[in-house]
């Protein structure tokens, strides 16, 4: 296996300390926002795999449903199942999501539709001419990659995040004592920058680090850091020894702001995504300590390839996402910060609207997503929804892979600039942005 200096921090770390929850290849352990009348947070939830939108948001007309339940067959979701949204009733949602019924029909989340990765405008007669698109397009690292870092392949090595962080860092947060990424969700590309460093945590670990052996426990995680205090002369081992540091002052830091204030009153689902939300809503909730003004988070879940039984599947999945965002939204009301925190989806791709021989759906392009918050214009579809047709006008092919009407950077522009970004330095965090007169969609 290729080493590199990401696996290089990571592993050499793991075996100094028994097992450092976080450490990423900058760091450990990064999160929180500053209370100032101006702070802001962007929340992703990344649902890995390629979650089936087709039975995410679903027609409700009776034309509508009809010509979805013709071509779903064995993948239609019974009608009177379906969850209506009151603001617009063409639509409605997979049964699974009431508690995401409830904050559309309130006014507190948006859907877009039809999203995707593109290079640029792009149309089904286009892209069968053989128009430019994303390299890959139903490769699921290839697409995961490219939704994080917004570029034309996955080569690029620094995600749209980390580049926001790159150039509003120093601005916003130039004296905060944690990086402004944090990822409750392991090592993610979207996090990465080039000047700015993100850091990862463990949900319910913010100590930091986790050891096995009793009571030599303390005795070797000391010797571990006194390690790290050893000036080797090898400028790369001096560095990743900075690195892992920082990993070990972060996790004190977060330790210690965390346990100053009264636990969060909002209860959480014990779902896959239910402890990663509660621990960002953790971290926000101790921003003065750290003095932070803008904050990003990545959480994330799967498995959303449904290649085989999809309708039970997805329904289990779905159930555990929409209680989290549920008490996400409730806890940012609870700390009052609801209004500057925006939660949202992003996923690899769609699936087919045809359905293959296992009871499931395959890799497909455009997709239907979430956005969540105080700020959100809210009971509103932004974008285009496609109309679901077999070879029809929004069909890349023969088996319903929608040509995105939305491009994912022109999602990712509207979040960027609600988050600070100035419309004239888009291009800087999102290198495609300029092939697209729209950059900013309105939902936020």
């Amino acid at each position: 296996m290729r080493a590199n200096r990401r696996s290089f921090i990571k592993y050499a770390s793991l075996a100094a300390a028994g097992n450092v929850a976080g450490l990423r290849p900058f760091g450990a352990l990064n999160a929180l926002a500053g209370t100032t009348p101006d702070y802001k947070a962007l929340v992703c939830i990344f649902l890995f795999g390629g979650n089936d939108a087709n039975n995410m948001v679903v027609p409700f007309d009776t034309a509508g449903y009809n010509s979805y339940s013709t071509v779903r067959g064995p993948l239609a979701l019974a009608q009177n199942t379906l969850l209506p949204l009151t603001p617009l009733p063409n639509f409605a949602l997979h049964p699974s999501l009431p508690e995401v019924q409830g904050l559309f029909n309130s006014g507190k989340a948006a859907l877009v539709a039809n999203v995707g990765t593109l290079v640029q405008p792009t149309t089904r007669a286009q892209y069968l001419a053989g128009q430019t698109v994303p390299s890959n397009l139903l490769s699921h690292p290839d697409q995961q990659l490219e939704w994080q870092n917004q570029a034309s392949s996955g080569a690029t090595p620094t995600g749209w995040a980390g580049r926001v962080a790159d150039l509003l860092g120093p601005s916003y947060n130039p004296s905060a004592t944690v990086p402004m990424i944090t990822s409750v969700a392991g090592d993610t590309l979207f996090c990465n920058g080039t000047a700015s460093t993100p850091v990862s945590v463990s949900p319910g670990n913010l100590g930091g680090s986790t050891c096995s052996e009793g009571a030599e426990c303390p005795a070797r995680q000391a010797a571990a850091q006194a390690l790290l205090t050893f000036n080797s002369g090898v400028s790369l081992i001096t560095a990743d020894d900075q690195i892992t540091s920082n990993a070990y002052n972060y996790a004190k830091i977060l330790s210690a702001a965390t346990q100053s204030v009264a636990p969060l009153q909002t209860v959480f689902p014990t779902t896959s995504l239910g402890p990663q939300l509660q621990q960002i809503a953790q971290i926000i909730q101790v921003r003065a300590a750290l003095g932070v003004q803008r904050q990003i988070f990545f959480a994330g879940i799967g498995n959303f390839d449904t290649h085989a039984g999809q309708l039970t599947l997805q329904s289990s999945l779905l159930a555990g996402i929409s209680p989290a965002l549920a008490a996400f939204y409730q806890a940012t009301q609870e700390m009052g910060v609801d209004q500057s925190v925006t939660s949202f989806t992003m996923s690899d791709f769609s699936r087919t609207f045809q359905p293959n021989s296992n009871s499931g759906s395959d890799h497909a392009w455009g997709s239907h997503h979430i956005v969540i918050g105080g700020a959100v214009k809210g009971g509103s579809m932004y974008g285009t929804y496609p109309t679901l047709a077999l070879g029809g006008p929004d069909d890349s092919g023969t088996n319903g892979r929608w040509v995105p009407s939305t491009a994912s950077s022109q999602y990712a522009a509207t979040l960027a600039q609600w988050f600070g970004v100035p419309a004239a330095q888009l291009p800087m965090v999102l290198p495609n942005i300029g092939n697209f007169s729209n950059v900013n969609l309105g939902f936020v």
